[in-house]
């Protein structure tokens, strides 16, 4: 009789938790909200990599000077970054979101400064598309941190990589839709204007929306006992705690460094395939097939770990054919004629790419608790930042400037074109040797 009376209490007791967990519909909410903003973020910074050439001589600019566009979002972020992981986990979740979504807003309209002629900037123009650029960059940090915090916080543990893999698959959804409008918007420099006018709507909408529709913080009722739990060490002492985390550094570095060689891939893919000859238009599709792909990855690979659980297995293999994918990659961009194969590998290094990134966030939070998930998540950013700051750098640094070839399509080509073939060969080596590292230790110490 005592045992019968002692099961039962604690079957009263374990119903009494379960009921104080609850979800709300007004979550999707919110993570549409994250979605829209990570999504503009992303067309703000890739923007004119799709037409480099074209945005250079409206400007009256240098290649160089068009991927600092890019690279300015790189550079500041690394400061920013841990700022925003302090601002995500002692502000909240509400006042981050609505604050990237103001700085987001205001750089997008800035740029639109830029080809105002009654203002009459000349020279000045490109400074205040720079600026604008600063601003977007100033916010990205922000929109990027915020998915595994809001996951963890709205979300039961059923669906916490679902929803961080649709809030974190936003951004590639961003890179996806600049890769196909930008070309399709800008056939001539002269439309550049229209581009920028354009790329400032959907900013805008997130900046109202995210302003007027989010009003709490935190759930009145957290979803799941993890989030009952989900108060994190101070951001220093979380900081130092994830420095001397061995696990949570290996997967650092690997998964910045992958995250670091597809910002580089990105930005530099059409100014790759044209001086090979392929036009702005298929590089374009290059990016999209090498997003959408990466999208259908994702979103398959987080179903099926939300299932198994198998975290670790499924970042090991998908790094490991990424690998091989971008290999491939390097040696068939040296070819021209090569559409089909270009094509083929792209979608590739995008599927098992991208898959990685919701799983491998959300990883870096189980191995990191108590540490707060703005902090796990913020760390890995700043370092997949750091790495491809010098990815960029040193890729234009190996270009080789070519006599000048009537086949090459890039429209800055009185000096000649700049072949890519050892950049290429540098980004390709490096993301084959990250895997091999993850894969010497990741088993053992997430194990452990």
């Amino acid at each position: 009789m005592e045992g019968s009376e002692a099961a039962r209490l604690l079957g009263e007791r374990g119903l009494g938790r379960l009921a104080q967990f609850k979800t709300y519909r007004r979550r999707w909410f919110l993570l549409a909200v994250v979605s829209l903003l990570n999504c503009s973020n992303a067309m703000l910074w890739l923007t004119f990599a799709p037409v480099a050439d074209k945005a250079a001589a409206y400007f009256h600019i240098s290649l160089e000077m068009v991927n600092w566009l890019s690279i300015v979002y790189l550079l500041i972020s690394i400061p920013f970054g841990l700022v925003a992981t302090w601002v995500l986990d002692s502000v909240g979740l509400r006042y981050t979101v609505i604050l990237s979504a103001w700085l987001n807003m205001t750089g997008s309209v800035i740029r639109i400064f830029s080809v105002l002629k009654f203002l009459g900037l000349n020279s000045q123009s490109y400074w205040y598309l720079f600026t604008g650029q600063c601003l977007c960059a100033l916010a990205q940090p922000l929109i990027i941190f915020s998915p595994t915090k809001l996951a963890a916080l709205w979300f039961p543990d059923h669906q916490r990589a679902t929803a961080n893999m649709i809030a974190s698959m936003s951004n590639p959804l961003g890179i996806l839709i600049a890769n196909v409008l930008s070309p399709a918007l800008v056939p001539e420099g002269k439309h550049i204007p229209l581009m920028l006018g354009v790329y400032a709507i959907p900013a805008v909408t997130a900046c109202a929306v995210a302003t007027v529709g989010i009003h709490e913080k935190v759930p009145p009722t957290p979803p799941s006992a993890s989030a009952t739990n989900s108060s994190s060490q101070p951001f220093l002492m979380g900081l130092k705690m994830l420095l001397r985390n061995k696990p949570y550094i290996i997967l650092a570095v690997c998964f910045g460094g992958g995250i670091g060689m597809f910002t580089c891939f990105s930005a530099l893919l059409e100014q790759i395939l044209c001086e090979k000859g392929y036009s702005n238009e298929f590089a374009g599709l290059n990016g999209a097939l090498f997003t959408v792909c990466g999208l259908l990855g994702a979103f398959l690979l987080g179903l099926y770990v939300d299932r198994t659980r198998k975290f670790i297995e499924s970042t090991k293999i998908c790094f490991c054919l990424s690998a091989l994918a971008s290999i491939m990659f390097a040696v068939t961009s040296r070819f021209r004629h090569r559409a089909i194969t270009l094509a083929i590998t792209s979608s590739l290094f995008g599927f098992f790419g991208f898959a990685i990134y919701p799983i491998a966030m959300e990883l870096a939070v189980e191995c990191s608790y108590p540490v707060g998930e703005g902090t796990s998540t913020g760390l890995i950013f700043v370092a997949s930042q750091i790495e491809g700051v010098i990815l960029m750098i040193l890729l234009q640094a190996l270009t080789v400037r070519v006599s000048e070839d009537p086949s090459s399509t890039c429209a800055l080509d009185q000096d000649g074109a700049l072949d890519w073939t050892k950049p290429q060969d540098l980004l390709s080596t490096p993301h084959l040797h990250l895997h091999l590292s993850l894969d010497q230790v990741c088993h053992k110490d997430f194990m452990t």
